[in-house]
């Protein structure tokens, strides 16, 4: 179906979650003065109208005319208001059923416990779908103002017993899908960076995903991120949304020049990119492998990535790493075949944005799809850390599941 089918559908959607959850809306307000009520009730309607229009002005007014940050802001109105909204939708469908199952036990009695008597929503109930509407949605526009970039640094001991004297006390910073296109606030992605720079790194690597299709969303950005640097460099590669696979191109050519525009933007801010290939690293007269593969995911997506051809060289080296943007390349390829890579770093997840981490306790739904989803993994003598990611991708925020720097410090003293 194309979307001049698809876009009226939703909608209609979205207006009979509106009129069904109204019901819930009007027995909150029944006891209110006339004027209170006709004003809620059309600021509830006036909203659904502005989101609703929004759809058909995205989808069917030619990009230019509505301005990115206008498409943003209704994308973004569209997901918090109706999320919240199916939240309360859920109780009033259960109080409904509840209804309906004792309507039909009243029918089977002999004597009816109180004849005539309506079955009807209480205050409770209006109350308890108003509570579970309104809590989700605070916690997505918090999500949004604070979660977005509260930014946190993970420290971490990786111990190599193999790893050269030269590479004792080695700190590598690691940052994960930053994702361009979706910042909204450039002041606070500057103190991100302040944050990563504080931390003095020997090494920083980035992990992919540097946008979230094209490369001009880079352009403003790119005076910021060259602010990134570190005495052994910056390394870099390529994540499943660099390819630009999840946008309409005119043409195959323009996909084409945008992936070779995007790893230029690497040059350009002063990052390493490495495309199925490997360098070694120097330290103190010591030597490791840094191995870097393009996309290689084992859920369906992209596989770019030729773990063969970065790997190719590096048998003699001591110490290996290997940058690769999704986590399940490790269990699927690395693990089985390549069993003197040390370290694998990882990030694609961003833990979902979404999650719960208290002292041990470790949830998000993202779980459920990935097994190794966030931090640290151990099997054998491998490592994989899966960095939550800097950035953001939909959902405009983050709620538990803070942005993140990582830094690990490698040793092969056992503590």
């Amino acid at each position: 179906m194309n979307k001049a089918v698809i876009i009226p559908i939703v909608a209609v959607i979205l207006l009979l979650i509106d009129f069904y959850l109204f019901q819930a809306v009007k027995t909150l307000t029944q006891s209110w003065t006339p004027q209170n009520r006709k004003i809620t009730h059309a600021i509830y309607w006036l909203v659904s109208f502005l989101l609703i229009s929004g759809i058909f002005v995205i989808n069917f007014v030619k990009p230019e005319l509505v301005g990115e940050g206008l498409r943003k802001a209704i994308m973004v109105g569209l997901f918090v208001v109706y999320a919240s909204k199916i939240f309360g939708v859920v109780i009033v469908f259960v109080d409904d059923l509840v209804r309906l199952i004792r309507l039909i036990v009243e029918q089977f009695r002999e004597e009816p416990s109180s004849a005539g008597e309506k079955i009807t929503r209480s205050t409770f109930l209006a109350k308890l779908t108003l509570f579970f509407t309104t809590f989700p949605f605070l916690a997505m526009i918090y999500g949004i103002v604070v979660g977005a970039h509260n930014y946190r640094v993970i420290r971490k001991k990786v111990y190599m017993p193999n790893l050269p004297d030269g590479f004792e006390g080695l700190k590598i910073a690691q940052i994960s899908d930053i994702h361009s296109g979706s910042f909204h606030n450039k002041t606070a992605v500057e103190r991100g960076v302040k944050m990563l720079l504080d931390q003095k790194p020997d090494l920083v690597f980035f992990t992919g995903d540097l946008v979230n299709n094209r490369a001009v969303e880079m352009d403003n950005y790119k005076d910021v991120f060259n602010k990134i640097t570190a005495p052994m460099g910056v390394y870099s590669i390529l994540g499943n949304h660099d390819y630009g696979d999840y946008y309409r191109w005119e043409t195959p050519e323009q996909k084409v020049e945008n992936l070779a525009r995007l790893k230029e933007t690497h040059k350009e801010i002063g990052w390493n990119l490495l495309l199925n290939e490997n360098v070694t690293l120097e330290r103190e007269g010591s030597q490791i492998a840094l191995l870097g593969v393009e996309n290689w995911g084992a859920g369906g997506f992209a596989k770019h990535g030729d773990i063969e051809k970065a790997y190719k060289g590096t048998e003699d080296k001591p110490v290996k790493i290997l940058l690769s943007h999704d986590p399940s390349h490790w269990r699927a390829k690395i693990r089985p075949e390549y069993k003197d890579i040390d370290l694998t770093l990882s990030g694609h997840t961003h833990g979902m944005q979404f999650g719960v981490e208290i002292g041990s306790i470790k949830w998000s739904p993202v779980k459920y799809r990935y097994e190794q989803w966030a931090g640290l993994y151990k099997e054998d003598n491998q490592y994989l850390y899966v960095n939550r990611g800097f950035g953001y991708l939909g959902y405009p925020g983050r709620i538990g599941m803070p942005p993140e720097i990582t830094i690990l410090e490698l040793t092969n003293v056992m503590s």
